[in-house]
């Protein structure tokens, strides 16, 4: 994790602390379902909750400093509970494995991370649905292989966005779904030492599901899922932020970052308003997806289970999570500031002499009595024309000036045919398509 790109909400998620006090319900909830079963004494979780609502403070330095000795960090911390709570904490861990509370307890935490993380999307979606709006019929020249194409809006993109991060969302609601589960089924998911009903009632508690079988890990297929589609809404994100940049770029100038007073862009050039926030984006978007294939080789455990997954998911869990909280943000204020230059997008439409009507033409002779090739070989020639004189000629002129197009298509009709309204005309209907799905 790196503090340059981290949220504090999220951070406190991955906080020693927030996994120790989620530890320690895990086995506080277990002792009372094993109390309530008959296999420890009541007494025995009532001194677990009756410490615990003393809000003690979790020491993290000492849990550590037992780590050093023990090397192991489940241990370490039930060590610590029992010298805080008394003789009455032996009774901790009854039949439960370390899986049981690391697994569960990430369970949790990717819950909470997700939660986080559909409000970023939330506020993401709010930013791109306004500045949609904003730019319904603003048009502008869409491209194909970064060359120009056909007229559309800004409105569009905006839209497009829109519909890819709803499409965001669902998702990892599904995958948030599919990580919540529980387990606490003991060495190699048997239950031979732990009544499955306290695996049922710790899950409840905690708002989890249970895991069906969790072969004492949970199966690493479920996170191999969270952490691609956390890979996939990153490249969400990088497709956004790199239309922004082509955009920003000086031979374009549709629109750009907001740029505040005082801001500089380059140490050397003065001049320079460089797209700083979508590139760092671009760079964030790969460290998410570097946390995808680790994620997917975790996957494959010896047997029942190893733990070759667990230095990775140290790692990955905050990381991605962090860094996607972080670019979701960023990406939200970038679009909320995003500062658009309709008068530059009209500049830039009528920039090759009309050629973005040439598909008009080429359909108006065919319906006209043309056979399609020689329609496409008399809209070519023309256009091959405008585009070597770099939009100085006109299309529309050199057409009208075509005796073989004007025995099918009279000045008049030519005319019409370069109306930009025209390619407009099924804004609203994207639109509701696009904004009715929530």
């Amino acid at each position: 994790m790196v503090p340059r790109y981290a949220r504090p909400d999220m951070v406190r998620i991955w906080d020693p602390e927030n996994r120790f006090r989620i530890w320690f319900e895990i086995e506080a909830h277990a002792t009372e379902a094993l109390s309530s079963l008959g296999v420890v004494p009541q007494a025995a979780a009532k001194a677990l909750w009756d410490w615990w609502a003393t809000k003690p403070t979790i020491d993290v330095a000492a849990i550590d400093a037992i780590e050093a000795v023990t090397k192991h960090d489940v241990i370490a911390f039930l060590t610590w509970v029992a010298e805080q709570v008394g003789d009455e904490a032996r009774f901790m861990h009854q039949g439960m494995t370390s899986s049981d509370v690391l697994d569960t307890c990430l369970a949790v935490q990717l819950e909470q991370a997700s939660d986080i993380l559909l409000a970023d999307i939330d506020a993401l979606l709010a930013a791109i649905k306004r500045r949609a709006e904003e730019h319904k019929l603003t048009p502008c020249i869409g491209r194909s292989h970064g060359i120009h194409a056909e007229p559309g809006t800004f409105g569009l993109k905006m839209a497009q966005a829109y519909a890819e991060f709803v499409r965001a969302r669902k998702r990892l609601e599904a995958a948030r779904a599919d990580i919540a589960t529980c387990a606490i089924s003991g060495a190699v998911g048997t239950f031979a030492n732990i009544d499955p009903r306290v695996e049922a009632y710790v899950a409840e508690k905690l708002g989890l599901a249970i895991e069906p079988v969790s072969t004492q890990v949970i199966p690493r297929d479920r996170h191999a899922m969270f952490f691609a589609t956390l890979g996939v809404i990153a490249s969400s994100i990088e497709r956004l932020a790199t239309e922004i940049r082509h955009l920003q770029r000086t031979e374009v100038l549709e629109a750009e970052e907001y740029f505040a007073p005082g801001q500089k862009g380059s140490s050397a050039m003065p001049h320079k308003r460089n797209p700083v926030l979508t590139e760092n984006l671009t760079g964030l978007a790969r460290m998410v997806r570097a946390a995808v294939t680790p994620a997917l080789e975790n996957v494959a455990l010896w047997h029942e289970r190893d733990i070759s997954h667990s230095s990775v998911e140290r790692y990955i869990g905050p990381d991605a999570t962090i860094t996607l909280d972080f670019a979701l943000a960023r990406l939200t204020g970038v679009i909320d500031k995003l500062v658009v230059y309709p008068a530059r997008m009209q500049k830039n439409l009528d920039k090759m002499g009309g050629l973005v009507h040439s598909q008009r033409v080429l359909l108006a002779l065919t319906q006209a009595g043309v056979s399609r090739e020689d329609a496409y070989k008399l809209v070519q020639r023309n256009a091959m024309k405008v585009w070597e004189s770099d939009g100085a000629l006109s299309l529309l002129d050199l057409l009208k000036a075509d005796a073989d197009v004007t025995r099918a298509l009279p000045p008049a009709e030519l005319e019409a045919l370069f109306d930009l309204v025209y390619h407009l005309k099924h804004v609203e209907t994207i639109f509701a398509r696009v904004f009715d799905m929530g």
